[in-house]
């Protein structure tokens, strides 16, 4: 079995994306389990390290990971993190679709976790259920985002960093924001944008462009996405919200919270009768 940094062993994997592999690991000193995320130095993304300068910034915020660990070995950079249990992401692929009940107070504890990081000034840059895990243990019942391999500061010296044009799209095809196919510097509303379409997927158990390859197609159909009547008007007005927030706004994130604890008393309300 493999040892870094003589203190965590590895395990098993866990999962693997374009950016590296996830491991479970095992602190050989308290025994604690661990999540280690390794990445090839030979692939010279860098990315772990940025995400590693990340979680070491967030290390006081409630709702993500704690890092343990960052380095590296002849092959790869390593990162050690707190494990935890499984995604939203998996919780979909159990459930198909959730409750608007259900999804709304996933919604409430989502944009709290958005709100603290952007407090932080960061954007995320890549919302999606697959970042959403739950903790484990006493903490089964909470909420945790990782993965800031993408997460970016919008603040230059306490000012807010200038809209411009970039070259590639940020974050994953589904969930990215319109900005973001139109390949715009990305800022606090686009996180947003992205929840909103999580929000969506919940309820219908897919996306309307999920099976869509073209980019361009699936930009036409996130525009036309509002109009579609199926979707429960709550979630489509703050969708059509987030859109009007200026590149440097402010969300106001209690507006929204509100808005779905009151929507959740409206259906409870009628549940019970």
């Amino acid at each position: 079995m493999e040892i870094i940094n003589k203190k965590y062993i590895i395990l098993n994997k866990l999962g693997s994306g374009s950016f590296g592999t996830i491991y479970k690991g095992q602190n050989l000193r308290t025994k604690e389990y661990v999540a280690i995320k390794a990445e090839s130095i030979n692939e010279n993304l860098k990315l772990l390290k940025n995400e590693s300068i990340m979680y070491q910034y967030l290390n006081d915020c409630i709702y993500i990971p704690k890092i343990k660990w960052f380095g590296k070995d002849e092959q790869n950079y390593y990162m050690v993190i707190d494990l935890m249990s499984n995604s939203l992401q998996d919780l979909m692929n159990n459930m198909k679709r959730m409750s608007l009940i259900l999804i709304l107070k996933l919604g409430i504890k989502i944009i709290n976790i958005i709100k603290t990081i952007h407090e932080k000034g960061l954007v995320h840059r890549d919302i999606k259920p697959d970042n959403f895990l739950f903790g484990l243990n006493e903490k089964k019942k909470e909420i945790y985002l990782i993965d800031f391999g993408f997460c970016k500061s919008y603040l230059n010296n306490g000012q807010h960093n200038q809209l411009k044009q970039i070259n590639n799209m940020i974050g994953s095809m589904n969930y990215a924001s319109i900005n973001s196919h139109n390949k715009l510097e990305l800022s606090r509303r686009d996180d947003l944008e992205s929840l909103a379409y999580m929000l969506i997927y919940f309820y219908y158990g897919s996306l309307p462009w999920n099976n869509i390859d073209d980019e361009n197609k699936i930009l036409r159909s996130k525009n036309n996405v509002i109009y579609d009547e199926f979707i429960p008007p709550i979630i489509i007005d703050f969708l059509k919200y987030v859109r009007t927030l200026e590149y440097e706004e402010k969300p106001n994130y209690y507006l929204i919270m509100d808005n779905f604890k009151r929507e959740i008393e409206i259906l409870s309300k009628n549940n019970e009768k």
